[in-house]
């Protein structure tokens, strides 16, 4: 009990941080939270489900194979066995996704196209993880990247490691600056790729 008020006295003495600052700080552990990954529950319902869960937590939508509709409501995931839903398309515009929450994608086999629009904690770590999952080198074939302001050239330039990316879309990236280089990086390691840049 004494240990408790002390605690509680520290905590009240404390300056009040402004309300924005108290919101940001709030919503920024939040996401962080949601983005935790469950190593035990990637085991006991599969890698697509839990990266379903950990998708639709974060305001992302999926897609899964032999289906047109999207999946973007937590609390009506398709249930069944456990091996019949697998994730074909992720389409994460104004998600809360972040690198810590990329181990999620590890077991993934069958994503043919990733969205990445206006995701504000997508950095360039995220698309280096992307580019060393081994999976993901094989089954991706399309990716669009737009209005995400912490990717610069280095994160976009570990995409050449998806071998078999046949579409690539790079849009409103303020951080991307030298597009000659990227052109030819890409040219080189995937002669096949319709890169589509819309860069300033």
């Amino acid at each position: 009990m004494m240990l408790f008020g002390k605690v509680s006295q520290q905590l009240c003495g404390i300056k009040k941080l402004p309300w924005s600052c108290d919101s940001r700080y709030f919503w920024g552990w939040l996401n962080a939270v949601f983005n935790k990954v469950d190593y035990d529950r990637i085991r006991d319902v599969g890698p697509d489900r839990a990266a379903s869960e950990w998708l639709l937590r974060c305001g992302a939508m999926v897609r899964y194979h032999g289906q047109e509709r999207w999946q973007m409501d937590y609390n009506h995931l398709p249930t069944g066995p456990l091996d019949k839903y697998k994730i074909q398309a992720i389409d994460a515009t104004n998600s809360c996704i972040m690198s810590i929450g990329f181990d999620h994608m590890v077991g993934l086999q069958h994503v043919e196209k990733i969205r990445l629009c206006k995701c504000h904690y997508i950095k360039d770590d995220c698309l280096l993880r992307l580019g060393q999952l081994e999976n993901l080198q094989k089954s991706i074939l399309e990716m669009e990247i737009i209005s995400c302001g912490n990717i610069t050239d280095k994160g976009i330039i570990a995409l050449r490691h998806l071998r078999n990316l046949k579409y690539l879309l790079l849009s409103d990236l303020p951080g991307v600056r030298e597009k000659e280089n990227l052109i030819q990086v890409f040219e080189t390691a995937l002669p096949s790729l319709e890169l589509k840049l819309q860069l300033k």
